[in-house]
């Protein structure tokens, strides 16, 4: 079967998908729940796309298929920052209350601590990336560590508060959110986009890709910058799912079977699609609400790891 042909019938389950979350059960209710289905269909949509494209790219710079973006810290930093919020201000301050400056705040945060771990790790122009790696790994034990130090000591009545920031929801997301987030992505996606094809001979290894005339250092570091601002995005909006881009990468690497990275992010932008969509469907209608998307996510993703975890080691 043809790439393109997969991909149709990739982006023809998500439309079905799509279609059966946005109408099953209106009973005419048309004015009330469709704007509502659609931005939670626009929020798993952009959450999706970043989180496929930013693993594709961070796994192509890594050379390596079973790292994701949240190595760096990212997501540990978004659960410290919501706890120390909470843990100082308390649950009714307004930057827990008002999602927009709360949206804000993570943002900024984020992407200020990504900009400054590259620009300190970076200033040399001599660190390898596998020293990054290793710096994100450490900071991310290291905040992790703090958050769960605090979240021993806060009120257990603040602490429910801290706990709905922990997994990824769909269900309160802001509309206003939603729009501010998909521009962010967009100009994000639209940027990175134009540097696509250098990541076909990235993947090469870094001294092929000189050789072949690509400047690695420049690419690697806007790559990076790319995917940090995609996870914070994705991130501060639904909050965390630790191994949704794990899986929809790794399952795009074995579907499309190709180094082009354009065929690649694409794929795994439409298997996000699928995943979480169709994810949401059944939480909604099968489920009942019993449970939470980010829940199977992590739980499937969990296992999946191990598979990777156990196959490469083999292979070695």
């Amino acid at each position: 079967m043809r790439n393109s042909t997969k991909m149709i019938l990739l982006a023809a389950f998500a439309a079905v998908f799509c279609g059966l979350y946005l109408f099953q059960g209106l009973n005419g209710s048309y004015d009330y729940a469709l704007p509502r289905r659609g931005i939670k269909v626009l929020a798993m949509a952009i959450t999706g796309i970043a989180i496929a494209y930013s693993t594709v790219v961070f796994q192509t710079i890594t050379h390596n298929r079973i790292l994701t973006p949240s190595i760096m810290g990212l997501d540990s930093l978004y659960l410290l920052l919501q706890t120390v919020i909470i843990f100082f201000l308390g649950s009714g301050h307004i930057v827990v209350l008002n999602t927009k400056v709360n949206f804000v705040i993570s943002l900024v945060v984020m992407i200020g601590f990504a900009l400054l771990l590259y620009k300190f790790l970076f200033r040399t122009g001599k660190q390898p990336i596998y020293f990054l790696l290793l710096v994100g790994i450490i900071l991310g034990t290291l905040l992790g560590s703090i958050t769960t130090f605090m979240q021993v000591l806060i009120d257990p009545n603040e602490f429910m508060r801290v706990q709905d920031k922990m997994f990824a929801s769909f269900n309160n997301v802001s509309g206003d959110l939603v729009w501010f987030a998909l521009i962010i992505v967009l100009v994000t996606m639209i940027y990175g986009w134009r540097m696509v094809r250098d990541l076909d001979v990235l993947s090469l290894g870094r001294d092929n890709a000189i050789n072949l005339g690509v400047p690695y250092d420049k690419v690697v570091k806007r790559m990076l910058v790319i995917s940090a601002i995609l996870i914070a995005s994705s991130t501060a909006l639904v909050g965390p799912i630790t191994f949704f881009g794990l899986i929809v990468a790794n399952l795009s690497y074995q579907f499309f079977k190709t180094y082009k990275h354009t065929v690649l992010i694409t794929g795994a932008g439409l298997m996000s699609l699928v995943a979480l969509i169709g994810g949401q469907w059944i939480v909604e209608r099968v489920f009942t609400f019993s449970t939470t998307l980010s829940v199977i996510v992590n739980f499937v993703g969990g296992i999946y790891f191990i598979y990777l975890l156990l196959r490469e080691s083999r292979s070695a």
